[in-house]
């Protein structure tokens, strides 16, 4: 292989895109920028709502939301550039970015992150990260998951978990409870998208615990940050448990805002069944908060197995939120510092680096 590679990325979303995958790509491609570990990124989105700002040694190109024309976009561009290496974002695009890689004899990496690969997918799909030179997942739990249906050498499946923006930080969150009116009240915080394919998150958890802690006479106010068209089922969730003064939907906030209401939460909670990682929980650890979620699959290595923030079972949520309210706060800056070190963007660099030249030697 080319000792300073191209790379052509086929993503569903990256610079300018919202969630938790678009942040993935974002880290991930810019650390290979920044550590000159490829000469250049052409990146090829689906979508990329939002204003973005490119590191150096990365292009990409207008988002094509259309399935047939994003294939003759990502083909054509294939075909007009040299290619060494072919990041594949999502499981469901791998047969399109198996394709490029056969046509320009390149190198392919494909991304794994939670639901989408942890039942069998389509035979094209098996086929495609089979025929992968490396693929990457976000965490034991999805790692373990491909190994099982995928006939492919463990040694060519690694574990890169995501990594937290530097934006993150312990601080005072005063300005935002005023503004919020929360300064006698005990903060339950959730950051997340609200969409019905994503209901494993667990807003209706959080609200039906906040409904049973009211009942035992805690003064509870539960924000819930975020977008998508399930909010309103969550809002009348709220009212039929007789709580919807108490749960506050603030929508999308930009990134300052966000910053401020991690570090004036008492608790983050996200009880997800689902999370393939969960970033919003390095999000609030980095900034000194106190976090919870169930003891489930990428939540667990988010969660640093418990040493990190607290992991429990589904039925003891209510019990669990009530007794860290109770309990002596952790030191913020000593937290921050934990979750960083384990989940800092050094570590997450080395990881990057340490995986491509896994697949640079072998090649």
């Amino acid at each position: 292989m080319n000792p300073s590679p191209t790379m052509l990325a086929i993503v569903t979303d990256a610079f300018g895109g919202r969630g938790g995958i678009a942040q993935y790509n974002r880290d991930f491609l810019g650390a290979l920028a920044e550590t000159g570990a490829v000469s250049s990124i052409t990146v090829l989105p689906r979508q990329a709502p939002d204003p973005l700002v490119l590191p150096e040694r990365i292009e990409q190109t207008p988002a094509r939301p259309g399935w047939i024309g994003y294939s003759v976009a990502a083909l054509r561009t294939a075909l007009l550039r040299p290619v060494d290496l072919v990041f594949c974002g999502h499981l469901f695009m791998a047969p399109l970015a198996v394709l490029i890689r056969r046509l320009k004899g390149a190198k392919l990496i494909v991304q794994t992150h939670g639901i989408e690969a942890w039942p069998r997918p389509s035979r094209a799909q098996r086929a495609a990260l089979e025929a992968a030179d490396l693929v990457l997942c976000v965490s034991r739990h999805t790692r373990s998951a491909v190994l099982s249906w995928a006939a492919i050498a463990p040694e060519r499946v690694l574990v890169v978990p995501d990594t937290v923006r530097e934006a993150f930080t312990p601080g005072d969150g005063s300005t935002q409870r005023a503004a919020l009116a929360l300064e006698r009240k005990r903060v339950l915080l959730t950051v997340g998208r609200m969409d019905p394919r994503e209901r494993y998150k667990g807003h209706d958890r959080v609200i039906a615990a906040v409904s049973d802690l009211v009942a035992k006479g805690h003064d509870i106010c539960y924000l819930v940050v975020g977008e998508g068209v399930d909010r309103i089922r969550l809002e009348a969730l709220a009212r039929d448990a007789r709580v919807s003064e108490r749960v506050r939907f603030l929508g999308r906030v930009g990134l300052q805002t966000l910053v401020e209401l991690y570090r004036m939460a008492d608790l983050f909670v996200m009880p997800s069944t689902g999370e393939g990682f969960g970033v919003a929980f390095l999000e609030a650890m980095a900034s000194g908060t106190s976090t919870l979620g169930l003891r489930v699959a990428g939540a667990t290595d988010a969660l640093g197995d418990g040493q990190l923030g607290t992991l429990v079972a589904e039925d003891e949520l209510p019990d669990a939120i009530a007794r860290l309210l109770a309990a002596p706060q952790r030191n913020p800056h000593a937290l921050a510092a934990a979750a960083r070190a384990r989940f800092g963007r050094e570590t997450f660099a080395a990881g990057v680096r340490a995986a491509l030249n896994r697949l640079m030697e072998a090649a």
